[in-house]
């Protein structure tokens, strides 16, 4: 069956399902294949539960009309998301970057949304099957459309965008994350870069963060560029304070002065400064923008702010690497509490540089003073501190139930591996995590 077929099909059932266990009534069910599942062998099982059609890459017995057979169900699956990305013409934004592109994503999607029909990557869908699977999930009605884009290793951006045509491109930052797939700082910077260079090629525009160096050089040749910082910018602004969200002066490029935002650390300014910067582009109208932003409130253990009696958690726990850990610890070292307490997880996929890192991680911490610090599993465990030390993530909640802390500040930090949330599970009458 060629693409167009299938995508007929699709316009007549255009909800798309990998997963048997989530399957809805007239789904189309892509039998997807990996390491340790084969969707091949639930096709029929998804026909049974309703799907309308099952697109599969293997022989099956007894095949009917509504098992549709491709070479791969995987690449079927992108290029239906291309050819469905190809009926519109309205601005695809896409977002990459080693910290803050799921924060950003969801603050550039409150700016949009608050005036456009907006569809955006839900949760971290941001790989080779989130990517295509948001892109067919853009309805008719779409006026904007924002797509996050995760990457471990080099050409994998490069391929996104490839199905993704993405009219404008965002790089939040570019650090010491996935340094094992990338090979270095060097290698982020170029595998990142590969959404500019698409952006270069097809004449699109980007938005980028004047303050960071690279970012220039990363830019180069790209003529349409919306930049935003600290002092430079069509959109400038600086940190207020951060006791503990994050308010932010606007000192150009908006009406308003001031965003008081439901965020934790610093380290989100660049990322409130884009939104803005989005925003304004599109011709949002100002006070949307403010109130948009306002109104976003982290969740799924990113920068969220937690009270628990009278202690008060900063929950950053759903990814980590050198740069955030950096950032992270530096900001909270700055809170004016009189009780601060650490709890780290380690770092995961930097390959040579991990005990170079968790060493400088270390020293670090060293640096202030604390009434506690934990650190976690990893490649903790494989260096020498005077520090306590858990296996997981069980053993440290464990430690910390045990504890009594009162009017105390915590930081829960680490890579999405070491499940860090899990560390607040023991605590007595633990409320709901939620955002304040």
């Amino acid at each position: 069956m060629t693409i167009e077929s299938l995508y007929q099909l699709f316009l007549k059932h255009p909800s798309i399902q990998t997963d048997t266990r989530k399957l809805k009534e007239g789904d189309i069910f892509f039998a997807l294949k990996g390491p340790s599942f084969n969707g091949n062998l639930f096709a029929k099982k998804a026909l049974e539960n309703g799907a309308a059609y099952a697109v599969v890459d293997e022989h099956l017995e007894d095949a009917n009309e509504r098992i549709i057979q491709t070479t791969d169900a995987l690449t079927a699956l992108q290029q239906l998301a291309k050819y469905h990305r190809e009926q519109f013409s309205i601005p695809f934004i896409a977002i990459t970057g080693s910290n803050g592109k799921t924060t950003t994503k969801e603050l550039v999607h409150a700016a949009l949304s608050s005036h456009y029909k907006t569809y955006t990557t839900q949760g971290n869908l941001n790989n080779h099957i989130g990517i295509p699977l948001t892109l067919l999930s853009v309805k008719k009605d779409a006026e904007m459309a924002v797509i996050e884009m995760g990457a471990n290793h080099q050409k994998e951006i490069e391929g996104y965008c490839k199905y993704a045509l993405p009219t404008h491109g965002i790089i939040t930052n570019c650090g010491k994350a996935h340094l094992e797939g990338f090979g270095g700082v060097e290698g982020v910077r170029k595998g990142k870069g590969e959404l500019f260079d698409f952006i270069k090629a097809t004449g699109g525009a980007i938005f980028a963060f004047d303050d960071y160096d690279y970012l220039h050089s990363m830019s180069e040749g790209v003529t349409n560029i919306s930049w935003y910082g600290t002092e430079n910018g069509a959109i400038t602004g600086h940190v207020i304070q951060s006791e503990p969200l994050l308010e932010v002066a606007l000192t150009s490029g908006v009406s308003f002065a001031n965003l008081q935002t439901q965020l934790v650390g610093e380290y989100n300014l660049p990322n409130i400064l884009c939104a803005v910067a989005v925003g304004k582009h599109f011709n949002v109208p100002e006070e949307k923008i403010k109130e948009s932003i306002e109104a976003y409130a982290p969740d799924n253990s990113r920068s969220q702010l937690i009270e628990s009696g009278t202690n008060k958690i900063i929950l950053d726990a759903y990814n980590a690497n050198p740069t955030s850990m950096k950032a992270a610890i530096e900001n909270f070292a700055k809170l004016h509490a009189t009780g601060k307490v650490l709890m780290l997880g380690g770092m995961m996929e930097l390959g040579q540089e991990s005990i170079y890192e968790h060493k400088a991680i270390i020293a670090l911490i060293e640096q202030y003073n604390w009434d506690a610090v934990v650190l976690v599993g990893g490649d903790f465990g494989k260096i020498a501190h005077e520090y306590v030390f858990m296996n997981n993530s069980t053993e440290a909640g464990e430690w910390l139930a045990a504890q009594h802390f009162e009017n105390t500040y915590l930081l829960v930090k680490g890579s999405r591996s070491m499940q860090m949330e899990k560390v607040l599970q023991t605590l007595p009458a633990q409320p709901a995590i939620d955002s304040v």
